[in-house]
């Protein structure tokens, strides 16, 4: 495939979108979606598409019952930006989820703890493939693949109760 060069400002009517294709079999995948507006989860377990939520803010509401956000496999360059939209320290918990341990997070997050320090908490970098925020308040997560295998992961999030890093 060739490449294309612009010199001035490349412009759509409607959204800029990135594609993998697979050289053997032509398919294509959508690995991030550039201007469209934020999306807002439900009150619900979820499970992402890079289609639809990669590139775009994700908002989650004030959740009534622990949720889990599951991530798709994986395509290397594919970002999700994840903030809290409710008004107040949650009673439940959040989980993201990458499907597969082996399919893990490398990198941590900075936990602002309402009743004591602040610390970084860190995914082990070989195995842990769930982030478990217990309680949070206020959060911002990024969450990156790195390639067709593994996630980064960075940001912060607020609460009581430090968040933690576990094996699916």
């Amino acid at each position: 495939m060739a490449n294309t060069t612009f010199t001035g400002p490349v412009r759509s009517e409607s959204t800029l979108k990135t594609i993998s294709k697979n050289s053997s079999t032509g398919a294509i995948t959508e690995v991030i979606t550039l201007g469209d507006g934020p999306v807002t989860l439900g009150d619900e377990d979820s499970t992402l598409t890079n289609a639809t939520h990669s590139g775009r803010l994700i908002v989650v509401p004030a959740i009534t019952a622990n949720r889990t956000i599951t991530l798709p496999s994986p395509v290397a360059g594919s970002h999700f930006k994840f903030i809290y939209g409710g008004a107040a320290e949650e009673t439940e918990n959040l989980i993201f989820d990458t499907g597969a341990d082996a399919n893990y997070f490398i990198g941590g997050v900075v936990h602002a703890d309402s009743n004591a320090d602040n610390v970084t908490i860190y995914a082990d970098g070989n195995s842990n493939s769930k982030l478990t925020l217990t309680d949070f308040g206020g959060m911002e997560i990024n969450i990156m693949a790195k390639d067709s295998t593994n996630w980064l992961i960075w940001g912060f999030t607020e609460g009581a109760d430090a968040p933690a890093f576990a094996d699916n």
